[in-house]
């Protein structure tokens, strides 16, 4: 018999919980029965009724090594015995420094080098955007104006919303946004005039991949053509490697792809091994130098949190970075992509499957347009129905996203997938839909 009381706990969460991306009024209906989730052990989670589930979105992209990993575990316990955490501004702590160092060494000598910590992507991007424009202000520059571009999407808080959030869920303009643009594609940077040009701060690009946007892949080659575009024009690059960063994209970060390095980078997500929120915004010295005064005269960076450099959070991103080298993750993940690849082909012949887009361990499974069912409600159906098959994930719009930690085995790959196209056919099959 189950420790958890079921129905006492959907009562409460129904009664004193708001959560996000959610319609409320739908979740709080008496016949909604949301899924309690309590333990997990590797790829798979387990709910307050005993049943288990393949983590298909790694708990909203954030999982890597699997939940419950012994490493990670034995890290935060030990790091649990010293302190959790204590105040970064104007002090330190070994565990922020050791990852900043080693963090730092998963790049080329002389590029990324200053580590500025966060506590989520969101707020990763918003330090890169303050950064980015007090920076040209040092310089006595008019540069304020940042790009970013179609479907992106860069995080919620307010400044990191004005790069695309806050069109993408409607929400109206606000005079806290920083002044930003988007553009389809490399093709319209290089149509901005002289005097435009003159106003751009810095490009924000999600690169290889744009998430939020149905995993839609960016052409080869796109990254490159960005940053050769900022070295002519001298514009900062910001790579948003919230997602894509830690072996996603079967590197350890998706700009390894086309040799490329940013600006500045931000890693969220993932940093942690999905354990505890947590942020890098990482710097080139070229930026950081001209940081080179006190808050007082306006050149320190006046921006932190309370929990910046929390030392739980740092000490499991370390313990992440320690089972990348000692298991040989992004090895041993080359197969179970190519494993990926080939279970995926299947879907496309199920008729109301119209693409299935695949970036590295990263899958998005695009399902047509049913004139009796919005295309967010149909996607989530699916998505539900894929619980009895014993898998997890959430769509975004008409897209079922597939992207489950680098540690499930080839067999829950099969399974997973195989989830997926049961559910769609279950759902759709038999139904007219858009061509």
């Amino acid at each position: 018999m189950s420790e958890w009381n079921t129905e006492e706990l959907i009562d409460s969460d129904k009664r004193f919980v708001w959560h996000p991306f959610t319609n409320m009024r739908e979740w709080c209906a008496p016949e909604h029965e949301p899924l309690v989730l309590v333990e997990g052990r590797g790829g798979i989670l387990r709910d307050s009724r005993g049943r288990e589930y393949i983590d298909g979105n790694s708990s909203i992209w954030t999982n890597i090594h699997g939940h419950n990993h012994p490493h990670i575990n034995a890290a935060i316990r030990r790091q649990l015995d010293r302190v959790a955490h204590t105040s970064f501004l104007g002090f330190t702590n070994p565990a922020a420094v050791e990852l900043a160092r080693a963090i730092v060494d998963l790049f080329p000598t002389d590029s990324l080098s200053r580590v500025f910590f966060s506590d989520d992507g969101s707020t990763g991007i918003e330090v890169a955007l303050r950064i980015a424009d007090q920076y040209w202000r040092l310089r006595n520059s008019r540069k304020h104006q940042f790009i970013a571009f179609k479907s992106g999407y860069h995080g919620d808080t307010a400044g990191a919303a004005s790069l695309g959030a806050a069109a993408m869920f409607h929400i109206g303009p606000g005079h806290w946004n920083f002044p930003s643009i988007q553009v389809p594609n490399v093709r319209a940077l290089e149509r901005l005039s002289p005097a435009e040009l003159a106003k751009i701060a810095a490009v924000v690009i999600e690169p290889l991949i744009q998430g939020a946007a149905g995993m839609q892949l960016w052409s080869s080659g796109t990254l490159r053509a960005v940053r050769e575009w900022c070295d002519r024009t001298d514009t900062l690059l910001i790579a948003d490697e919230v997602m894509t960063g830690f072996g996603r994209t079967g590197r350890m970060f998706g700009v390894e792809h086309e040799s490329v390095i940013p600006d500045m980078m931000v890693l969220g997500k993932g940093l942690s091994g999905g354990y505890l929120p947590l942020a890098i915004t990482l710097v080139s010295e070229k930026l950081f130098s001209i940081f080179d005064g006190s808050i007082v005269d306006g050149k320190g960076l006046a921006y932190g949190h309370s929990y910046t450099g929390n030392a739980l959070g740092c000490v499991a991103a370390k313990a992440s970075l320690d089972v990348f080298e000692k298991e040989g993750v992004l090895e041993a993940l080359q197969p179970k992509i190519r494993h990926l690849t080939s279970e995926l082909a299947g879907l496309a012949d199920i008729p109301c499957v119209t693409e299935v887009r695949q970036c590295g361990f990263i899958a998005g499974i695009e399902v047509a347009e049913l004139p009796e069912a919005p295309l967010a409600d149909q996607a989530a159906e699916i998505c539900i129905a894929a619980r009895k098959h014993g898998l997890l994930t959430r769509p975004i719009r008409n897209v079922i996203v597939l992207m489950p930690p680098l540690c499930i085995t080839t067999d829950q790959v099969t399974q997973a997938v195989e989830a997926v196209g049961t559910s769609i056919i279950e759902v759709c099959g038999g139904r007219s839909f858009k061509e």
